[in-house]
């Protein structure tokens, strides 16, 4: 069964450079006598669309660890990102020394887990200005457990998760401040809903101050634990309409994107699902979902495949989000575009066009020729700071493939890193641009997608605009700041008490 859930992947800037570099989560094989697993890649970014395969040096390789994905994040406060893995059975925390060296420091930290974990995602539920931890857990597996299970056509496939019978809790983690978390779980009150966790996203869904967690699970009822400010939580997903769809049937939830589709300044879920289920859009309303099913929507194309990864980008730099969706079976079907991956689908890429609608751009995944791979993880980010987007897709059993943006007629842009007073990237932040008589919304929340991490700085497509009037910051503390005017075509560092804007 795990073979069908790996991996994930990282975008990450670990040595400082301005470049995002690439961590690749690797499975391997189940069988027990195989010990030598191949780990997980970390690639440096040289520049110039090369990078160096600096694994063995950075010593983020791994001991043979069945890896699942990732979440990259500075955790101790001490400006360098670090980064976790969640695996089938022993989670790692590689704690970044600052010299391209990292030290795996999960037990010491106490974040090892023990179940198997799927996606993760850091964010300060407390507000102590601390990073805490939530990690989402799949199904009470072994070998000794594995079930046998067929396709219509009586070949052996994978099964559904419900064939096990046996849904997992979620780990929350509280960050101590001195190096340490210390499981939280009960005490927060995520003890009382279990689900086949897959995505993950934590952000603030009520606009009450305080963030939230989300988690897609896998046939079972999605969960929405409301902060309610005193360390604990609430599933409130039933009562605020994003547990089940609107025929009140539950869906194989997947990877998640949390983005404000129409630009209000609230948060949406969309979350990719199986095949014939389609991908779906809860829009936020005032804190509550309403499963909103629109004929040209983010969703609309989506019943053919199935969904793992997803984000949404302005990949033409046009003032509209578009969305990109990494597609991949978990059984076999009627058809099998790859000859050689019975798995394996043509991934989708659509163009925004406003008011929530959308255009599936072909060639399928908006490459030439189409890719058919069973992808899995997707991360966006720009790899070579020229304001246009790439992405990064993992696949299982085939290569990573990375995107090159190469989109013609773009428009203007400008991209922000939000730095909290600690230099540290302000998980949590929103962030309001305003420029030629129209807002746009984003949110640093690098955690999310499917078992990865993207860029952690907030990129805006402006179209035939060249300069932005204002850029309002509201930070995790409650407190705004507004920087600007800006011209268009650079990237800009924003920092928590400065009254300025630093080029970068």
């Amino acid at each position: 069964m795990p073979e069908m859930e790996t991996g994930g992947v990282g975008l990450l800037d670990y040595d400082g450079d301005g470049l995002l570099d690439i961590f690749c989560v690797q499975g391997g094989s189940l069988d027990p006598a195989v010990t030598n697993r191949p780990g997980c890649k970390l690639y440096h970014n040289l520049g110039h669309w090369q990078f160096e395969d600096v694994t063995a040096r950075a010593g983020v390789g791994g001991h043979g660890e069945y890896g699942m994905g990732c979440a990259c994040a500075d955790y101790d406060g001490d400006g360098r990102v670090d980064i976790y893995v969640t695996t089938l059975g022993h989670n790692l925390l590689y704690h970044n020394n600052g010299d391209g060296t990292f030290t795996e420091v999960a037990t010491r930290a106490g974040v090892t887990n023990g179940s198997w974990s799927t996606s993760a995602a850091f964010f300060d539920y407390d507000g102590d200005g601390r990073l805490d931890l939530m990690v989402a857990n799949y199904l009470h597996w072994s070998i000794a457990t594995e079930l046998d299970c067929f396709s219509r056509g009586g070949l052996p496939d994978y099964c559904s998760p419900l064939n096990y019978k046996a849904p997992a809790m979620d780990t929350l983690y509280h960050n101590r401040g001195d190096g340490t978390f210390e499981d939280v779980t009960l005490r927060a009150g995520l003890d009382k809903a279990y689900g086949n966790g897959l995505g993950v996203v934590c952000a603030d869904f009520n606009q009450d101050g305080r963030p939230d967690i989300f988690v897609a699970n896998d046939a079972m009822p999605n969960q929405l634990w409301i902060n309610q400010g005193d360390g604990t939580f609430k599933d409130e997903a039933l009562l605020r309409g994003c547990a089940v769809n609107a025929m009140g049937m539950t869906e194989a939830g997947m990877g998640i994107a949390a983005v404000d589709v129409f630009q209000r300044g609230w948060l949406d879920l969309f979350v990719t699902h199986l095949v014939n289920e389609g991908n779906r859009l809860w829009l936020n309303t005032n804190g509550y979902f309403v499963d909103a099913v629109l004929p040209k929507g983010p969703g609309a194309p989506s019943l053919p495949d199935t969904g793992f990864g997803v984000v949404f980008a302005d990949f033409d730099n046009d003032g509209q989000l578009d969305v990109y969706v990494g597609n991949g079976k978990v059984r076999l079907g009627d058809t099998q575009p790859d000859p050689e991956d019975p798995y394996a689908e043509p991934n989708t890429l659509l163009r925004g066009l406003g008011n929530g609608q959308f255009e599936e751009i072909h060639p399928a995944g908006g490459t030439d020729p189409v890719l058919l791979a069973t992808s899995r993880g997707v991360a966006v980010g720009d790899l070579d700071n020229d304001g246009a987007l790439d992405l990064v897709v993992m696949n299982k059993d085939g290569p990573v493939h990375v995107l090159r943006n190469r989109v013609g007629q773009r428009g203007h842009w400008i991209m922000f890193r939000i730095l909290n007073r600690r230099g540290c990237d302000a998980i949590g932040a929103r962030v309001r641009l305003e420029a030629g008589g129209q807002a746009q919304w984003r949110w640093v929340m690098p955690n999310q997608s499917y078992c990865s991490s993207i860029d952690p700085r907030v990129h805006f497509g402006l179209g035939p605009i060249e300069q932005v009037q204002r850029v309002t910051v509201f930070w995790p503390d409650h407190s705004q700041q507004n920087f600007g005017p800006l011209a268009a075509g650079h990237p800009y560092v924003l920092r928590e008490g400065s009254d300025h804007a630093e080029g970068s």
